[in-house]
């Protein structure tokens, strides 16, 4: 899709950089921009070209600071439940994409702004970042997944506090917990992000996806039948193209080339 009013998308090699981009108002997540980002999330999926997806938020002030209030205080009850299943269907879909996303965590990523960073493989914030689920001051609770992958993510104990206080916390204390995987300085953020991407984009595509895929069904799972599932895909992806290349450049001494077969 081509960059919209909301929505930026800007290609760097391999990589796919996704900007929200609504400064205004703190980049926050109302339904059209929500539909926008699944709809461009649905084509890098199909995209080959595309083999890794960086997200930020435009300005210097949020990655995403939220859904839009406006449009949460006049919501009835099934409208509510809607909502949250269309966001929770368009978060799953960057979880499952099969395709490494980095979220680049600039500013505040609060409520909808944290679910959607959580739902991403990486999480790089930058020092300035602040991170929260405050649905509880605003008497809600999270709708696009924040109940069950913070605390699958930093465990119940710490997932708990950050939802019923509903106080944010700092880069820091987020990369003490869990929560995200690196911090840097602000200034570096982008950089950092491009190059994490850049080196899960040179990687072989299909045994990218089947980690993702391993990992995210496996942890579900007792372990025999992840165990199940882990050689089931080992099977898979040792007949593709990218397998005979890779062990083949290794005993050549040089770099591979994947191709994504």
């Amino acid at each position: 899709m081509e960059s919209t009013e909301s929505l930026r998308i800007d290609r760097d090699g391999q990589v796919a950089v996704l900007t929200i981009d609504r400064p205004a108002v703190l980049n926050a997540l109302d339904r059209s921009t929500l539909a926008l980002l699944g709809q461009a999330f649905s084509e890098l999926q199909q995209d080959e070209a595309v083999r890794a997806i960086v997200v930020s938020g435009a300005g210097g002030k949020a990655f995403v600071a939220g859904a839009d209030i406006r449009e949460l205080a006049v919501l009835s009850p099934s409208g509510a439940h809607r909502q949250a299943r269309d966001g929770q269907a368009v978060f799953d879909r960057i979880e499952t994409l099969g395709k490494p996303v980095v979220a680049a965590i600039n500013g505040y990523a609060l409520g909808g702004g944290c679910e959607l960073a959580l739902a991403c493989t990486f999480r790089i914030a930058a020092e300035s970042a602040r991170l929260g689920q405050p649905e509880v001051n605003l008497g809600l609770i999270p709708g696009y997944g924040g109940t069950q992958r913070l605390a699958r993510c930093v465990g119940t104990g710490r997932a708990l506090e950050m939802l019923l206080t509903g106080d944010p916390i700092t880069a820091a204390e987020a990369h003490r917990i869990g929560l995200v995987h690196r911090v840097v300085p602000d200034a570096q953020l982008m950089e950092e992000a491009l190059a994490v991407a850049g080196v899960l984009a040179a990687k072989a595509p299909v045994a990218v996806k089947y980690i993702l895929d391993a990992v995210r069904r496996g942890v579900e799972l007792p372990l025999q039948p992840g165990l199940a599932l882990e050689a089931a895909l080992f099977g898979l992806v040792a007949g593709t193209d990218d397998m005979k290349e890779g062990t083949a450049a290794f005993l050549e001494k040089r770099k591979p080339e994947f191709t994504g077969r």
